[in-house]
């Protein structure tokens, strides 16, 4: 009976001496397999990082571009005198105000000749001449205006034969013509200025780069370099505003010849209405 208890008391101990080894063992390799995992999260990451860094770096490349060139402007601008600079600038928006100004007086002159016209010659075919007259005065652009003063002539009793209707036609036409080349003469005058304002600029950037030689007695590429530089940029930038406002300039001029155009082939057409109708005097 004493073996027996013996013998459950040595395989008791050395099962609870067992015990804590093999937990002792699995707690290491637990330990084990988590540095293991730490360090192949950490290789993805980095990994993860460097093929997404390049990606980032083109993401703000743009932007980090975008202020430079902004910067590098605004250096230019005052490197190229702000006082010339200033002035070419004040060129540049008032000539593009008058642009803008014409674009959209022209836009709003602009109708369907064609479809006025057919409009137009129902009513006078049909002897509605005041309702014809209220039509153009409706309408908007210098076609319905010229039309407009035909037709008073056509329905006044003195005034209703063909050669007084042909004269006023050409008078209004030339007027209307008038008020569509409006404020063009400012558009050019600025076109004019913007490059001469740059040469000024030159001329004098020059004057200071040789009293910069007379000052310092030598003729070096430091001393003549800042003259220089106010001359090219001045000059550089009154070029650059005048080709902007030649562009400009030449689309307003192509709108005012369509509508010209359009004033010619309108004044055809009324005469050969005011002709055709009974009240006009042959």
């Amino acid at each position: 009976m004493k073996k027996y208890f013996a013998i459950v008391a040595m395989v008791a101990a050395f099962s609870f001496g067992m015990t804590p080894s093999v937990m002792a063992q699995d707690e290491v390799a637990e330990e084990a397999a988590a540095e293991q995992v730490d360090s192949v999260a950490e290789e993805a990451t980095d990994s993860v990082a460097e093929e997404a860094a390049p990606a980032v770096e083109e993401a703000v490349a743009p932007v980090e571009e975008e202020e430079g060139l902004h910067k590098t402007l605004k250096t230019k601008f005052i490197e190229g005198d702000a006082g010339f600079m200033s002035l070419v600038s004040i060129a540049l928006v008032l000539g593009l105000a008058f642009c803008i100004e014409r674009v959209i007086y022209l836009t709003l002159a602009q109708v369907n000749t064609r479809k006025f016209m057919a409009t137009l010659a129902e009513k006078v075919k049909a002897n509605k001449i005041e309702e014809a007259i209220e039509y153009c005065a409706g309408t908007r652009g210098p076609v319905a205006q010229v039309s407009k003063k035909a037709l008073q002539c056509l329905a006044s009793e003195e005034q209703n034969d063909i050669a007084t209707i042909e004269r006023s036609i050409n008078i209004e036409a030339e007027v209307q013509g008038a008020y569509l080349e409006e404020n063009c003469s400012w558009i050019t005058l600025f076109i004019a200025m913007a490059p001469s304002l740059g040469f000024l600029g030159t001329v004098i950037g020059m004057v200071q780069a040789f009293d910069d030689i007379e000052r310092a007695g030598d003729i070096s590429p430091t001393v003549v370099a800042g003259g220089m530089k106010v001359a090219l940029i001045t000059t550089i930038f009154g070029i650059v505003v005048a080709l902007i406002l030649q562009v400009f300039y030449n689309y307003v001029l192509s709108r005012v010849e369509a509508l010209n155009s359009n004033m010619e082939e309108a004044a055809m057409s009324l005469l050969d209405m005011c002709v055709k109708s009974p009240k006009c005097k042959k």
